[in-house]
This record gives C-alpha cells, sequence and structure tokens, in this order.
C-alpha cells in the first residue's frame, strides 16, 4: 500500500480474507481502530495509518493465496465439522486452514471448490452483479420432462425466495468420468441376453437419460436442489466442474491446485 488512500473496508477486506460486507460489520462492531481511534464507516486510510483489529495490528502489506480444491462428497465447507460431518479442511494442508471459501458446495453435493484470503477476489466471484458462469454434472432420480426443462431455462421456478432460472443441457455425449468408468463384466451383463428372450438393459443408458450440465450464475442457498424438488425430482448426484474460468479437469477429490486470480 502506497501513499495512495483507500476506503478501509477494501484494506481490511484484502488483509483478513473477508468481504466488504463483512468488514463494515467488524467497524460497525467496534472491532476496528485507527491510530488508535474507533474506525468508522467510510474511513480511508494510507500506509501511514495503524489499523488494528481486536487490538491487533493489520499487516499494511498482504500474502494472498488462491487454491482449487476438488470437495469430496460427504464434508462440509466449514471450519468446524458439523457432529460426525468432517470437515474439507481435514483434507487441506494446516498451511490452509486460514483460507475461507469462495461460496459454498453442501455436504452431499462434490467438486471444484475456491479457496483464498483475498476478499476481493471473493466477492468479485461471488456477487450477483459479477455473473460468474458456474456448470455442474446434475443427475436426477428420474429423466427430466421436456416441459419442466423449458419451464426452468425460459421462465424459472418459484422455490421461495424468489424465481430460479438456469439453463440445463442433456448430457448425452457419455464422456464425463462419472459415467466413463465402468467395469468390463458390467458391460459385459448389460449385453447379454436374460434367458427370457430379453436383453439386459444398460445401466449406462440408465444413467445419461437423467443426467444434464446445468449452468448458473446465481449462488442461492441449494438452489438447484431446490428447484428440481419443486417440479418433483430429487438430485441424486450434484457435481461442480467450472466456476468462472477455472476448470475442475483431472484433478482428483481431495486434491488441490495453486491458482492465479
Amino acid at each position: 500500500m502506497d501513499n495512495q488512500l483507500i476506503r478501509l473496508n477494501k484494506f481490511l477486506a484484502e488483509r483478513l480474507g473477508v468481504s466488504r460486507r463483512d468488514a463494515d460489520e467488524l467497524i460497525l462492531a467496534g472491532k476496528i481502530t485507527v491510530d488508535g481511534r474507533p474506525a468508522i464507516l467510510g474511513d480511508r486510510i494510507d500506509k501511514n495509518n495503524k489499523v488494528c483489529y481486536n487490538n491487533k495490528v493489520v499487516p499494511p502489506v498482504a500474502e494472498f493465496s488462491y487454491i482449487a480444491f476438488n470437495k469430496p462428497k460427504g464434508y462440509v465447507c466449514s471450519r468446524r465439522a458439523q457432529g460426525a460431518t468432517p470437515t474439507l479442511y481435514d483434507l487441506l494442508p494446516k498451511t490452509f486452514t486460514r483460507l475461507k471459501t469462495v461460496g459454498r458446495l453442501d455436504k452431499d453435493s462434490s467438486g471444484l471448490i475456491l479457496l483464498t484470503n483475498d476478499g476481493d477476489f471473493a466477492f468479485r466471484m461471488t456477487h450477483p452483479k459479477f455473473r460468474k458462469n458456474k456448470v455442474y454434472e446434475v443427475e436426477l432420480d428420474h429423466p427430466l420432462a421436456p416441459l419442466h426443462q423449458q419451464m426452468i431455462s425460459d421462465y424459472g421456478v418459484e422455490i421461495g425466495d424468489g424465481i430460479s432460472k438456469f439453463k440445463i443441457i442433456k448430457d448425452n455425449s457419455g464422456l464425463l468420468p462419472s459415467r466413463v468408468i465402468r467395469s468390463a463384466a458390467a458391460r459385459e451383463l448389460a449385453r447379454s441376453p436374460r434367458g427370457d428372450g430379453r436383453e439386459r438393459r444398460d445401466p449406462r443408458k440408465e444413467v445419461t437419460e437423467s443426467c444434464y450440465l446445468v449452468f448458473l450464475t446465481e449462488g442461492r442457498n441449494r438452489q438447484i436442489r431446490r428447484t428440481f424438488a419443486a417440479l418433483g425430482y430429487q438430485v441424486t448426484k450434484l457435481h461442480r466442474i467450472q466456476f468462472g474460468k477455472y476448470e475442475l479437469g483431472d484433478l482428483k477429490p481431495g486434491k488441490y491446485v495453486i491458482i492465479e486470480p
């Protein structure tokens, strides 16, 4: 930080890894001081000001970290475990425990989650005005009716906190990893006669018929699950493969990579 004045909430967001809104709440709660006086909303500072949070000096130079992590199903995104449910931080080196997740994936969902201590980066990735596209592999308990697909994509569905609307594409490729990895035995059984004159149904085909790609720019709590549930479907798999410019690629479950903002 040079001699140029910057807003205090921006400074706190960058140094503490919180959002600017959270920084404002810290200021209102009296937890921030500037040169020994209680900070106020709208304060501007430069490198000569001494900023403290809970009586500890906030360093003027920020060191940011950014990682992409493949969250397995069954883990929560909070720092503290919820009952017997483990947290994703159990799978990360202790040096990353100070990082915060950029948005969340619920316990039953898997895939790409970003973590950082850069509050501005988190804000740019999650605030609705930036419309960051997120892509999910979604499997339903039964195939989506064309009318319902059109309803969600063109008109939206009421889910209690407003209209939910997103783009859905049927995945007919059968190329996504979750449907490619099948044993030779299963494939052979699918081709074998049943013994009653009827051919066995291919389990791969059954999965593909209920599998879709969902493109979402919002980030409301369990939005995809609630949207399909409103129309009588249960999401049996929810796996994020892209968030903005970041893609999951071949990253294995429980593994991470360093990324550039």
